[in-house]
Parts: C-alpha cells; structure tokens; sequence
C-alpha cells in the first residue's frame, strides 16, 4: 500500500503587506491564523468560518479570499495583502479616506474586509457603478451602516483615482 501521510508541518515563502516572509506552519493551518498569531497582522477578522460574512477578507495575488477557510499553504509563493498594507506608512490609501470621508465605518469590525474587497472591485473596475459596488461586495456583511455609505465611498473613490462615476 503506497504512503499517504502528508507532512505535519509545511514551510512558506510568501510576501506579505509586500514584505518576504518565510516561516514553518502546520499543513493544516489556515491564513487567517498564521496572519494574525504568527505575524501579528489583526485586521483580518475571525466571525463565520464558512465564507459568508467577510470580516476575514483578504488578497491574494490580488484577489479577494476569505482566509478563515484558505489554507495557508496555498498562499506559498503568492503576495498577501492586509489591511495593514493599505497605507502607505502614516498615509492612508485613498480607499480608506473615501471610507472616511463618507461615514463608511461605524464598528469597523467588517470594515478590513469590505476595504480590501472594494480594492479587487475597483483594481478591476476603476469606475464601478452603485449596482455593480453592491453585486461584488455580496459576500461581506455589515451590521451597522445599511450599506449606502460603503457603495458611495467605493464609487467616489473609483471617480477620484480618474473614473467616471
């Protein structure tokens, strides 16, 4: 019978908030846990653990994952970008001042995911419309601002960076 034990533990290279990272995790551990235990990154929210909320948002090679559920081996060889990574030391991407500006956080603890969905939106689309705002963020949820603020602030950041909304 051939061997089908799989390794207890995996070793990654990885660069993350566009930093190298290398570093030895469990073969089953997941992002989320190696981003906020191993290296101290809290923006990435624990909530649902099955990929519907959206507080655990972040992306890889640019594309929005939820990483309560992504293995962090998968990430081996990817860029990883938190929200930690957004700012540009202590200036704030313009997607977290049209935020800001719009009264789009309010508990803020959704807010690290929905920032980093609607920067994969706005990467791919830079001047989304309201419609199309509220189709991509479908998989974050928010309790607290009824969504309006979010839409509008994505959409006033996407006119600012030379879109056309």
């Amino acid at each position: 019978m051939p061997d089908i034990r799989t390794p207890s533990s995996c070793s990654l290279a990885l660069t993350v908030n566009g930093r190298p990272v290398t570093l030895d995790v469990p073969a089953h551990a997941l992002l989320l846990d190696v981003l906020r235990d191993r290296l101290g990154l809290k923006g990435a929210k624990r909530s649902c653990d099955i990929q519907v909320c959206g507080a655990c948002t972040v992306l890889v090679d640019g594309a929005p994952v939820s990483a309560c559920t992504y293995l962090a081996v998968e990430a081996d060889g990817r860029a990883v970008l938190t929200v930690e990574g957004l700012a540009d030391g202590e200036r704030l991407d313009p997607l977290q001042e049209a935020f800001i500006e719009h009264g789009a956080v309010q508990c803020g603890f959704c807010t690290s995911g929905m920032l980093l969905s609607a920067k994969a939106l706005l990467d791919e689309d830079p001047s989304p419309t309201p419609e199309r705002v509220v189709q991509y963020l479908r998989g974050n949820l928010c309790r607290c601002t009824g969504y309006r603020k979010l839409v509008d602030a994505i959409v006033a950041c996407g006119a600012a960076r030379g879109g056309t909304a």
